[in-house]
């Protein structure tokens, strides 16, 4: 490391030497050559002051640096392949032993979301997979969001240094969808789609809030469609999917890919309205938002946007699994707490 003082130079090149013959090397940084070039410090003109003393300082921080490396033990470590269950060469004997596949079973999450796929294939919507990295302009561009929106921002969507992105919302697949389903409005049939799959957010992790949690988007453009439609599906799949008639309510929000766009609430499964502490006591449960797709979308997919309408939602399925089996924390699903899986076995 270079050094502008000439004096500073010197002191490091002693000082390196000397640290060669300790026997305890953090004696060094108690040396009396070290402790002068502090003192100096005080005495020196204004203009060199701080220069000088930032440069004693990088002494002192190189010297921690090789008395920590010259103390740590050096332990040489065969290269392994860590995607390898074991190394080629261990007898088959001591090899450790596998655990039989009916010893395991399947993630609550993926049992739900199954039965959510399920009762909307028989409403019949069909299934699209999303993506684990996306890109800009279908992040956000496609979905009408414009520049300087927050959602661009770094602090709240996960970014590559290639300038990609993790999808925050299953709303990625959108334009894709309306664009490969486009020719079933030229045959008179209506785009009926559902999206689920994996999202990731910037958040701060708390009960409530996760990094990396699973949603499922809904697409249905047709002749005719309307609000009314909306909250007559959400509340079909909503009455399925807890076994018992639920009741929706919405109210206004704002989101750049529908217009007008809500928020939506079921009636609590858990009281029947009555209040519980599971709603808070006001019988009311949000679960995520909807409304009318923005004519901008519909047109950037190629849609006739005067002709043709639709809805679109997006809930999280980590929410709906901890009202049904009254979870209170989201991140038991991510933490692999062999404890807590093993009670959906």
């Amino acid at each position: 490391m270079d050094y502008q003082y000439e004096e500073i130079a010197a002191a490091a090149k002693q000082l390196k030497e000397k640290l060669a013959g300790l026997e305890d090397k953090r004696s060094i940084l108690r040396a009396p050559e070290l402790g002068s070039l502090y003192a100096q410090i005080k005495n020196l003109p204004a203009e060199i002051r701080a220069s000088f003393g930032q440069e004693v300082n990088k002494l002192k921080n190189e010297l921690e640096e090789l008395v920590r490396e010259s103390t740590q033990p050096k332990i040489e470590l065969p290269l392994i392949d860590v995607t390898a269950p074991f190394d080629v060469n261990v007898p088959t004997d001591k090899k450790p032993q596998l655990l039989p596949a009916e010893n395991s079973s399947r993630h609550p999450l993926m049992v739900e979301r199954d039965k959510i796929i399920e009762i909307f294939a028989r409403m019949g919507l069909t299934a699209v997979e999303s993506r684990q990295i996306d890109d800009d302009y279908h992040m956000f561009t496609a979905l009408n969001f414009p520049e300087g929106h927050p959602a661009r921002d770094d602090y709240d969507t996960f970014t590559t240094e290639e300038g990609l992105f993790a999808p925050a919302h299953t709303s990625t697949m959108q334009n894709r969808v309306l664009k490969k389903y486009k020719s079933n409005l030229e045959k008179d049939k209506a785009i009926a789609v559902i999206i689920p799959d994996r999202v990731f957010r910037n958040e701060d992790l708390d009960a409530r809030h996760e990094h990396t949690f699973y949603q499922v988007e809904g697409v249905y453009v047709d002749k005719g469609i309307h609000a009314g439609h909306l909250v007559a599906t959400i509340r079909a799949w909503l009455s399925s999917y807890y076994e018992k008639e639920m009741k929706i309510k919405t109210q206004p929000y704002y989101f750049p890919f529908t217009e007008p766009s809500f928020e939506f609430a079921a009636s609590c499964p858990f009281c029947e309205q009555k209040g519980c502490n599971v709603c808070s006591y006001s019988g009311w449960i949000e679960l995520g938002g909807c409304g009318m797709i923005h004519p901008h979308v519909l047109r950037e997919a190629g849609i006739d946007s005067s002709k043709y309408t639709g809805f679109a939602w997006g809930f999280g399925i980590e929410r709906l699994v901890m009202l049904k089996y009254n979870i209170e924390d989201i991140r038991h699903f991510e933490s692999a707490n062999l404890k807590f899986l093993r009670q959906f076995s």
